[in-house]
């Protein structure tokens, strides 16, 4: 190591905290990468005595690097609190499941007993579960109380591990006399999606001692919500509850409404951006009216909620002497609705808890149960589109999978039905052509029009084989199409996606897409590809670097797009 290199580690090292058991490497930005790096580091390690907490977070830890602070953890059998979040940054993908093994391994043969496991933040995907999968069924995790698992990118695949790892844990553990009792799970912006949620529902049914479950920004819809719902009613210690940004629909909301009437300790809600609509709404506050009475936090933001509805939930607070917020804000009161609700809360003396109303959508005229049909005419397609019949209920006592043995035949699908209205099942059911079926069917020669058919096909990018191959090989036929047409300005394409992802402004309002996964990621194999103009990458380049929330909760395809790019 030069010696400038030592130096600048030292006085990171000299920022080092030190107090009450734990020692903390926190946001000094060490760069581990061998053995040798990592000597300082493992010097403080060694050399603490009573080590029970262990911070990493914010620097960057390779697999040489990781293998010898393993080797120092191995004597540390105080260790109860690993916060380990951010700690890869800038590594391969490959790299991170070694190095979680090697550290897992030593604080297995340590015989820690943790009660903390921070990982968030470490974009290591589905694979990256395995890194940490054996820990979590050894003997050190049967007194784990906290898992923080946010931003990983474990996708579905990624949340059955972690589910079949926690069962197991739960199991050998309860062999043992003393069974795994988790209180505190969090796992947000992940795309579990529903298999993924439904399977860690199944994990929580069986712990059930639960007492924070915070997964927002899952891509999770009414099935998994029902199933998580059931899970969370032999769960009799919940106090908190955060699923802010999945997609209720007045099904998933009116199961979650009737986990919450069996509730007792519940303190915390967050349903924001839920879509639980009017009728989930009212579904909710009767759960609310009839029991929670430690409730503090409220959050039914950005859910389509309208007047009549939004009142019913002011009214079902009336007696909640411990709330502390309300929030009602995004939805569709209009002015007169928001003045009544003010008016209603300040009945009964309410009126401080209830959250600013500023980005009320406005009285919208719609009748709702037009939408509702409209979203059970899709749904029912979406299932008839995986052979599914109507879900069966899923027993509370154990969240069951089922299928209806009964074949239901496929509505035809064309280019312009999946480009209105995209779904990975509809790519997948348009053949073997799709590729060219969209290609041919989309006006090249229109910027917006081949903007627009890009991020609907990305939109319903999945990490299974046979969707990402296809959202691939369309992507391939349409901007290959479009870059190699002598009139196509690809100066203007790439402005204008920027735009439509929300990393560039615009004189115009347009709407941002919800979810950057699937650009980034199907842009991540279209630049790879021949007909990608390199010159757009270092535009490319300086725009997904730029710091950004909705990058943020993709930084497992941030990284990985990022990575491409600096290899171009």
């Amino acid at each position: 190591m030069a010696s400038e290199d030592i130096t600048k580690l030292a006085e990171s090292l000299a920022k080092t905290k030190v107090g009450g058991g734990q020692l903390s490497f926190k946001g000094q930005s060490l760069k581990l990468d061998t053995a040798e790096n990592a000597e300082e580091v493992i010097k403080q390690i060694e050399e603490f005595d009573g080590l029970e907490a262990l911070r990493l977070e914010g620097n960057t830890v390779g697999v040489e690097a990781a293998k010898v602070i393993a080797k120092a953890l191995e004597k540390k059998s105080e260790l109860k609190r690993c916060h380990w979040s951010d700690m890869f940054t800038g590594r391969l993908r490959c790299e991170i499941p070694p190095a979680l093994i090697s550290l897992g391994d030593a604080i297995i043969t340590a015989g820690a007993q943790l009660v903390e496991l921070d990982l968030s933040d470490n974009a290591f995907g589905p694979d990256g579960v395995r890194g940490f999968e054996a820990l979590l069924k050894s003997p050190t995790c049967y007194t784990l109380q906290e898992l923080k698992l946010n931003n990983c990118g474990m996708g579905i695949g990624g949340g059955k591990i972690l589910a079949a790892a926690l069962k197991e844990g739960h199991r050998k553990s309860s062999a043992q006399g003393k069974p795994l009792a988790l209180k505190i799970f969090m796992a947000g912006r992940n795309r579990l999606e529903n298999d993924g949620a439904t399977a860690l529902a199944e994990a929580f049914g069986i712990i059930g001692t639960l007492e924070e479950v915070h997964m927002p920004q899952n891509g999770i819809n009414h099935p998994g919500i029902t199933a998580l719902a059931q899970a969370f009613a032999i769960n009799p210690l919940l106090k908190v509850i955060n699923l802010n940004d999945n997609t209720f629909t007045e099904k998933g909301a009116k199961a979650m409404a009737e986990t919450l009437k069996a509730l007792r300790q519940i303190e915390v809600i967050n349903f924001g951006d839920c879509l639980v609509r009017s009728k989930g709404a009212v579904a909710i506050a009767v759960a609310v009216r009839e029991g929670l009475h430690k409730l503090k936090e409220l959050n039914l933001s950005f859910c389509e909620i309208k007047r009549d509805a939004a009142l019913t939930v002011a009214e079902a607070i009336e007696d909640k002497a411990e709330l502390e917020k309300l929030d009602l804000n995004g939805n569709c009161l209009g002015e007169d609705g928001c003045e009544q609700l003010q008016e209603t809360l300040e009945g009964f003396n309410m009126a401080a808890v209830l959250g600013s109303l500023s980005d009320d959508e406005g009285d919208e005229e719609e009748d709702e149960d037009e939408e509702e049909e409209e979203e059970d005419k899709e749904e029912q397609e979406q299932l008839k589109e995986r052979g599914q019949g109507e879900q069966e209920s899923l027993t509370p006592k154990k969240i069951i999978d089922s299928q209806d043995s009964t074949p239901v035949p496929s509505p035809p699908v064309d280019v312009a039905t999946f480009l209105a209205f995209p779904s990975p099942e509809k790519l997948l059911r348009l053949g073997p052509k799709c590729s060219v079926l969209i290609a041919q069917q989309t006006d090249t020669s229109d910027v917006e029009k081949v903007v627009t058919a890009l991020l609907r096909i990305s939109s319903v990018f999945k990490d299974e084989a046979p969707v990402k191959t296809a959202v691939q090989e369309t992507t391939d036929a349409l901007m290959r199409k479009a870059f190699t047409s002598p009139t196509f300005n690809s100066d203007v394409f790439v402005t204008s996606l920027l735009i439509h992802m929300g990393l560039l402004k615009s004189e115009e309002k347009i709407k941002a897409v919800p979810s950057l996964y699937g650009i980034l990621m199907t842009l991540n194999h279209m630049v790879q590809q021949d007909y990608f103009p390199k010159s757009l990458a270092p535009v490319l380049s300086a725009f997904v670097t730029k710091p950004n929330r909705a990058l943020d909760s993709c930084s497992f395809a941030r990284h990985m797009l990022l990575q491409t790019l600096h290899q171009l």
